[in-house]
C-alpha cells in the first residue's frame, strides 16, 4: 500500500516563496552570474592586450631592451611573475596645504630586480685596435664614454684630442667609443644603421646589448674592462672619460712616460668623504636600502682619469667580485677599495670644470694659456673643444708669463697626488 505524503501548509509557502525569489534574480540577470562562474572568468581573461602592451612599453633602466632579452644577458629572468599590473600614470593631487610628494626619478625597484643582469652580447667589435706598435698594442688606449646620438662629439674628438697618431719616441695613440642601445629609438631612426657605418668607417666603435642610459653606466665600466682583458692585455695606459672634455694628451703622456705600467696607477680629480645624496628629486639619489654606508670610498670623477693596463686588469677581476652599484665612478671607487688601491690625485684633471674664484668675476677661464698648463677639463661644449684644440696648436701663440690660477699649480715630475686631500676643498661635494 501506498503512503500519501500531505505537505503542511508553511512548508508549501516556502516553496512557493523560493520560486517567487528565483523568478526575480532571473528577472535582474543575475541569476546566472551567481551560479555560473564562466561568463565572468572571460572577461578577465578575454582581452589581455593592454597588459601585454603596458608590459612591453615599461623599459628597464638596467635590464635589456627586447631585442637584448633574445640573445644576451644570460642570468636575467624571464619568469611570467616578471609581468608586472597596470599601474595608472596619473598623478594624484595631493591634499589641500600638504606638500607634494617627491618620487625618485629612477626605479630601484626594477633596478634590484635585474642588477644580477651582468653580461650582454657584444654587438659591434673592434678586434684590431690594440695590434701593431712597437710591442703589439697601443702606449695608450683612449676609451670615450658616447651614445649613439651624440655623432657630433664623436667626431670633434677624432679630429682633435682624440685622433689616433703616433708620437715622438714611438708612442702610439689609439682610441674606442663605448656605446649601448639607444633607449628612445625615436629620436635616431636606422641609429643601428648608422652606427655600422660609423664602425666601418672609423673602427673605433665598441656596441653592448645594453641600454645606454645613466645608471647603466656601470654596465659600460665592467663590460669595458672585460673588453680590454680579452681583446687588449698588452696595453700599456689607459685614459677614459667623456666625450665632453678636452684632453691635452701630450701633458699625459709626458706624465706617464717616468711610470711602470706593470705596476698600480691611478691618476685622476679624487674625491673623498663624499657623502650619497637621499633627496629624492636629485639625479644622483641613492636610498638607504641600497647604500647604508654615510661615506663613499675614495674615487675619481668620471670625467676623466689615467690608469695603468696592470690596474686595469686587477679591476676586471675586482668588479666581478663587488655588487653592482647605479653611479659608475662611485662603483670604480669600491673596485679600487676591493684591490686595495688608494687613487692618486693630480691637480691637472679637472672633472667638474675650472671654477671662477670670487675674488676674480671677471677673470678669463677659456684662455690656452691656461689650459695649456692642464690634463682634463671637462663640461665643454662642441665649438668650444674645436676652438681650444686650435688655440693650443696655433704656432703663434704666446704664453709669456703664467696666468692666474682658481688652484695652487702642480709639478709634471714628482708631486704627482698634488699632496693629501681634506675635507673642505672644492672637489669635497656631494657627488
Amino acid at each position: 500500500m501506498m503512503r500519501r505524503f500531505h505537505l503542511k501548509g508553511d512548508v508549501l509557502c516556502t516553496v512557493v516563496l523560493l520560486l517567487l525569489l528565483c523568478l526575480v534574480l532571473y528577472s535582474w540577470n543575475g541569476f546566472q552570474n551567481v551560479w555560473n562562474p564562466w561568463p565572468l572568468t572571460k572577461r578577465l581573461t578575454s582581452s589581455p592586450a593592454p597588459l601585454t602592451a603596458t608590459h612591453e612599453k615599461r623599459t628597464s633602466i638596467r635590464g635589456p631592451s627586447r631585442l637584448t632579452d633574445r640573445a644576451t644577458c644570460q642570468t636575467q629572468s624571464r619568469a611570467p611573475a616578471a609581468v608586472q599590473p597596470r599601474v595608472s600614470t596619473r598623478k594624484k593631487e595631493p591634499p589641500t596645504g600638504l606638500p607634494a610628494v617627491t618620487h625618485p626619478p629612477f626605479d630601484f625597484q626594477q633596478y634590484l630586480r635585474n642588477k644580477d643582469c651582468r653580461q650582454f652580447r657584444l654587438l659591434i667589435d673592434q678586434p684590431g685596435k690594440c695590434s701593431g706598435g712597437l710591442e703589439g698594442a697601443p702606449f695608450l688606449l683612449i676609451a670615450v664614454k658616447s651614445v649613439a646620438t651624440d655623432f657630433d662629439k664623436r667626431q670633434v674628438v677624432r679630429r682633435t684630442w682624440g685622433q689616433e697618431r703616433t708620437f715622438p719616441g714611438g708612442l702610439q695613440v689609439r682610441t674606442i667609443f663605448l656605446l649601448g642601445l639607444l633607449q628612445n629609438r625615436t629620436h635616431l631612426p636606422m641609429w643601428d644603421r648608422l652606427l655600422a657605418y660609423e664602425s666601418q668607417s672609423f673602427g673605433d666603435i665598441l656596441l653592448w646589448d645594453f641600454e645606454d642610459t645613466f645608471f647603466n653606466l656601470t654596465l659600460k665600466e665592467t663590460h669595458f674592462l672585460q673588453w680590454v682583458d680579452r681583446r687588449c692585455p698588452g696595453v700599456r695606459f689607459i685614459f677614459k672619460g667623456d666625450a665632453d672634455v678636452y684632453v691635452n694628451v701630450e701633458n699625459i703622456l709626458d706624465l706617464l712616460q717616468g711610470q711602470e705600467s706593470g705596476k698600480d696607477l691611478f691618476i685622476g680629480d679624487i674625491i673623498v668623504h663624499a657623502r650619497p645624496i637621499r633627496r629624492k628629486a636629485s639625479k644622483y639619489f641613492i636610498p638607504e636600502l641600497m647604500y647604508g654606508l654615510g661615506i663613499y670610498p675614495s674615487y675619481a670623477g668620471g670625467g676623466g682619469f689615467v690608469m695603468s693596463g696592470f690596474t686595469a686588469r686587477r679591476l676586471h677581476l675586482a668588479c666581478q667580485q663587488v655588487e653592482l652599484f647605479p653611479i659608475d665612478d662611485v662603483f670604480l671607487g669600491m673596485c679600487l677599495r676591493r684591490l686595495g688601491l688608494q687613487p692618486v690625485r693630480h691637480d691637472g684633471f679637472r672633472t667638474f670644470g675650472i671654477v671662477r674664484p670670487s675674488a676674480a668675476p671677471h677673470l678669463q677661464i677659456f684662455d690656452p694659456c691656461f689650459y695649456r698648463e692642464l690634463m682634463v677639463v671637462h663640461s665643454l661644449t662642441v665649438p668650444q673643444i674645436w676652438l681650444m684644440w686650435k688655440l693650443l696648436h696655433d704656432p703663434q701663440l704666446l704664453c709669456h708669463t703664467r696666468p692666474s690660477q682658481p688652484t695652487r699649480p702642480f709639478r709634471w715630475r714628482g708631486n704627482l697626488g698634488g699632496g693629501p686631500q681634506v675635507k673642505g676643498t672644492p672637489s669635497d661635494q656631494d657627488y
